[in-house]
């Protein structure tokens, strides 16, 4: 496919991923438990098959999430289905995709572009243990821990889905590796590139399942490319009710 069909082509399939976001005047706490601000945020489906096979929605996997915004942060709710829990590689900079993570997307200006070696956008992988990593400038994974709070915890009813909840400082463009960083103040109106997945394993040495938000058109076979291009993120817009 020549680029600029790729580029409509992604344009197109992403345009049908916008999605409003409602403001809160309530700060969310991020304990893993779905509190009353969330009532007024839509749910959304990760349906769609990033890589791997496809899981049994009924037995393995089956994600959904809302989202809510204030000055601060752009609060997550996301309630997983899964069966087995893996983390096997305790240094979270290692392999951090093989293990069962969390993968929030975010283009803090929707501005799109290759980021896997820069700031433009940020693939943050989530482990078991509420630690984010990316790739670097320096083509090295670190963590950026300190860029969100993340909690999750088991739902004590069957089938005992996972409430995780985040809440993500973003940053603009310019942000430099190893420097103080002052993240963005959230405003109305305001488009911020956004994609959610989910990286699966259920035993094996490499994960089995990586489950998305948003429908990605294949390149050269693969739709395994948020984390190295944000054109394929899809959109959302922060909205205030009055």
């Amino acid at each position: 496919m020549k680029k600029s069909a790729l580029i409509s082509s992604l344009l197109v399939c992403n345009a049908a991923f916008a999605i409003d976001v409602e403001h809160t005047s309530t700060p969310i706490t991020i304990d893993g438990v779905a509190e009353s601000a969330w009532d007024k945020a839509t749910w959304q489906t990760m349906p769609y098959l990033m890589d791997g096979i496809l899981p049994d929605s009924s037995k393995d996997f089956k994600g959904r999430y809302k989202l809510l915004w204030d000055e601060g942060y752009l609060y997550l709710q996301a309630d997983i289905a899964d069966d087995v829990l893996i983390d096997t590689h305790p240094d979270p900079t290692v392999k951090y995709w093989d293990d069962d993570a969390l993968e929030i997307f975010i283009d803090s200006d929707a501005s799109g572009g290759k980021h896997q070696f820069n700031h433009t956008a940020f693939a943050y992988h989530i482990g078991l243990d509420n630690q984010a990593a990316d790739f670097g400038p320096d083509k090295k994974p670190h963590l950026y821990t300190d860029h969100l709070v993340s909690r999750w915890q088991r739902n004590t009813n069957a089938p005992y889905n996972i409430t995780w909840e985040v809440a993500i400082k973003l940053y603009p463009n310019d942000y430099q590796e190893g420097t103080q960083n002052t993240p963005l103040k959230l405003t109305p109106k305001q488009v911020v590139g956004f994609m959610l997945a989910y990286c699966d394993n259920d035993g094996s040495k490499v994960r089995e399942h990586f489950m998305g938000s948003h429908d990605v058109q294949p390149v050269n076979g693969s739709r395994n490319l948020g984390y190295i291009d944000a054109d394929v993120f899809g959109k959302i817009t922060l909205l205030l009710k009055k």
